[in-house]
Formats: structure tokens, C-alpha cells, sequence
């Protein structure tokens, strides 16, 4: 297995929320030697200097400034990505205790395939606000790292209709069981006791928490010639990945940004989200006259990163005969007559132009025309921005569901399509 998978599976498991991604690779941006700024800090800013910054713990963003130019002049070659993933996130109050049971109640967050949750081995993962011994608020992650939780799926002989016709209903089919009897306490109990487990000695008293339950099973390379990556939040975790090594790989000359955001499976209006201000307003520190940032802006580009469907063999009526992507056969231009993607011919154009440079094929993804579309952060941000931009990304298999599968070669493509693309001169 190349060093490339090895690291891939390893921010994939260390990854199981929002926050746990956004750690990580400030890890990495940290060993790179990128400075973090925070946003409430003044900030000094040095030709060809290294920076990132975060919000709200689960978005990111990561910049290079040009080494021998003003910015104004280079623009910014920017990748965007999406930290969130469709789960079942705990409710405020879940506890519930039926027949001996206790149970936590889930809130559906994003559009999940739900039937692939029932009978995996779960654990639990997020954000807790508390309060210490002295009575300060302060804030910590939490990961429960083995299995605590199970989703089991009623038995055939009472559900004679489960494979033509079943439907789940969100609210009385997804409470997990966590224990039996009532032993294990309430919740804020149980994620005190183990945020104590894991080092965080001060607790007094649990505030709030964003906890999300996900499968505890580890991402393998699958497929008699390991030509598979199966794993949880490939959708939009591998883009951040690609795109985090892409800005690592690269030395380049001109102004280089990357920027992955949360919410983006539920809209992305929010503070963190691609449709709130975070990217604009890092642009507008960066260079604060109007004119010299529309000019700027004028000389940029951003790809947006983010997994395509591949045509799956036995739904192949479900694809567009001519736009069928399939998995290690390159990363595919997304495009919609709608602007559900952002891409142009324009931009397409650039992409194909570096891709034949580096040697990787390409592909393309145009929906069914009686077939509705999904959309991503690009056209957001192209709104927000006023930037040119690239929908792309490398095909995948059972998108929001659980447990996702995509090709190894096209990880190892668009990473390379990638540093091509932030070291190109003219965007």
C-alpha cells in the first residue's frame, strides 16, 4: 500500500466529525510550518508567508501569499471542500428508556442513507461545552473511539415486506440502544466520564455538546486488485484530503488558497458555511482596498472539490449514456445547464489543459435532463465572491450512505491535477 493510502485511511479514522477534520489537518499545517492566525487577532501578514485559520472548529482555511509579487497581482488559485458529512446526531435530551433499554434519541442530519446505519457497530464523537472546577467555560473534543451504540434492524419474520417496501421513519426507527437497564446514567453523565477517560480532568459540568454517532468499522482497500478505498465520509473527506496534500506538494510562485467548510450537506448558511462570510472576510483582511481586491479577484480561480456519482453497473439507466464517470478513470468536470454547478467552458477548459499536462484523464458529469441536481459549494461561493469557478471531483459509489467506496488511482490524479493548478501562472 503506497505512504499516499496509508495517511488517506489515517485522516479518514481520525476524522469521525467536523472538528476531529479540521484538527487534523491544522496538524498537518502546523508540521508544514503554516502559522495559525486567529480571527480575533490583528493580523501582520509577510510576502510569501505561510498562514490558516479556523471557525467554529469545523471550518478551515489555509493560504499561501506570493513570494516575489503583490497578490493583487497573482490573484489566488483556490480549491474548495466541505468538512460535514450526512449522520445521525444526538438530540439535546435523548435519553430513552423502553423495555429495559436505554436508548438515545437522533436528529438526521444532511441527506443520509439511512438503511445502511441498521446493524453496524457505532461510537460517538463531537464537541462538549462545559464548565471547569473554577467555573470557566471552555470547550473540548470527544471521540468514544470503540463501539457504544447499535441500530438493530427489525427481523424479517415481523417485517414481511422489509425488501420490496419498507420505509424508515426517522423519528420512532433510529433511536440507538446504548446499554441495558439504566446503569449507564444520563448522557451529559456519560460524556463527562469520558472526556475525564481521555485526559480532560477539569470537568464540572457539562453545558452542551454536538455529538454525532458514526460506524466504528476502519476504511480498507477493497477489490482483488486494491483498486478500492471503502470508508465513511469519503464524500467530502477525500476532497479535503486531496486538496490539503495538493497545497502541501505545491511551491509555487503565485497565491495559493485552500478553504473547506461545514454545513455545506445542509445548505451552508452559517457562520462556518460556504454561503456566510468566513472566505470573503479572510479576502478582505488580505487585501482591504475594494479596487485592489476586485482586481485581485479578477486574476483568481477556485475548484470546487467535491465527490460525482459514478455510474454504479446495476443502476447504469440512473446515469446519462454519455456522462457516466467511472471510478480510477480520472476526476470528473461537473456541469449544469443551471448553475447547480459553477463550471464554464472556461474554467473546464483550464482543467482539462493542466490535467493533459500531468497526464490524467478526465472526465464529465451531466445529470439525467428528467433527473433533479444536487450542488455544491461552488456556486456559492462564486456568488459570494464574484470569482470564476470549476465543480469537480473524483467518482464515488454510495454517496451519503454509511460506508462509501471510490478508486485509489483517482486520489493520487486529482492531486496532481491539483499542484498543476496551484502553480499555474495565468487563471
Amino acid at each position: 500500500m503506497s505512504e499516499l493510502l496509508v495517511d488517506l485511511k489515517a485522516f479518514l479514522q481520525s476524522s469521525p466529525t467536523p472538528y476531529h477534520a479540521v484538527k487534523a489537518m491544522a496538524k498537518r499545517l502546523d508540521v508544514a510550518g503554516y502559522q495559525y492566525l486567529d480571527e480575533a487577532d490583528s493580523w501582520a501578514l509577510s510576502e510569501g508567508g505561510r498562514y490558516y485559520t479556523v471557525r467554529n472548529g469545523s471550518s478551515i482555511i489555509a493560504w499561501c501569499l506570493p513570494k516575489a509579487k503583490s497578490v493583487i497581482e497573482s490573484g489566488f488559485r483556490m480549491v474548495g471542500a466541505h468538512t460535514d458529512s450526512p449522520c445521525l446526531k444526538v438530540k439535546p435530551q435523548p435519553e430513552i428508556h423502553k423495555h429495559d433499554y436505554q436508548q438515545l434519541g437522533v436528529e438526521v442530519y444532511g441527506g443520509v442513507l439511512l438503511n445502511p446505519w441498521f446493524d453496524r457497530d457505532l461510537s460517538m464523537a463531537g464537541r462538549v461545552s462545559y464548565l471547569d472546577v473554577d467555573r470557566r467555560r471552555k470547550q473540548a473534543l470527544v471521540n468514544f473511539q470503540k463501539p457504544v451504540a447499535v441500530l438493530p434492524s427489525l427481523a424479517i419474520h415481523l417485517d414481511r415486506d422489509a425488501n420490496t417496501s419498507r420505509t424508515i421513519n426517522a423519528q420512532t426507527h433510529l433511536p440507538v440502544i446504548l446499554a441495558q437497564g439504566k446503569h449507564a446514567g444520563d448522557f451529559k453523565s456519560i460524556l463527562s466520564q469520558q472526556l475525564i477517560k481521555e485526559g480532560v480532568a477539569d470537568v464540572a459540568e457539562i453545558l452542551d455538546y454536538e455529538i454525532s454517532l458514526y460506524d466504528t468499522q476502519e476504511p480498507s482497500i477493497v477489490g482483488l486488485a486494491d483498486e478500492f478505498i471503502a470508508s465513511a465520509r469519503l464524500d467530502n473527506l477525500l476532497s479535503c484530503f486531496m486538496g490539503l496534500n495538493a497545497l502541501l506538494n505545491a511551491d509555487s510562485d503565485e497565491g495559493v488558497l485552500l478553504v473547506c467548510n461545514d454545513h455545506e450537506e445542509v445548505g451552508s448558511m452559517s457562520a462556518a458555511g460556504a454561503q456566510g462570510p468566513m472566505l470573503s472576510q479572510v479576502i478582505e483582511r488580505l487585501v482591504p482596498a475594494v479596487e485592489d481586491r476586485v482586481r485581485m479577484l479578477n486574476r483568481s480561480m477556485l475548484i470546487s472539490a467535491d465527490n460525482a456519482h459514478g455510474v454504479h453497473p446495476n443502476f447504469s439507466d440512473k446515469h446519462d449514456a454519455n456522462h457516466g464517470p467511472l471510478l480510477n478513470a480520472g476526476p470528473v468536470i461537473k456541469i449544469n445547464a443551471n448553475q447547480r454547478y459553477a463550471s464554464n467552458s472556461e474554467t473546464s477548459g483550464l482543467f482539462k489543459d493542466l490535467a493533459q499536462q500531468v497526464g490524467v484523464p478526465v472526465q464529465s458529469f451531466v445529470v439525467r435532463s428528467d433527473m433533479g441536481c444536487g450542488s455544491t459549494i461552488g456556486p456559492i461561493t462564486a456568488a459570494e465572491l464574484g470569482v470564476k469557478t470549476l465543480d469537480i471531483g473524483v467518482p464515488q459509489f454510495a454517496m451519503h450512505s454509511i460506508r462509501e467506496l471510490a478508486g485509489v488511482q483517482d486520489v493520487d490524479s486529482l492531486i496532481k491535477v491539483l499542484e498543476a493548478f496551484y502553480k499555474e501562472k495565468y487563471v
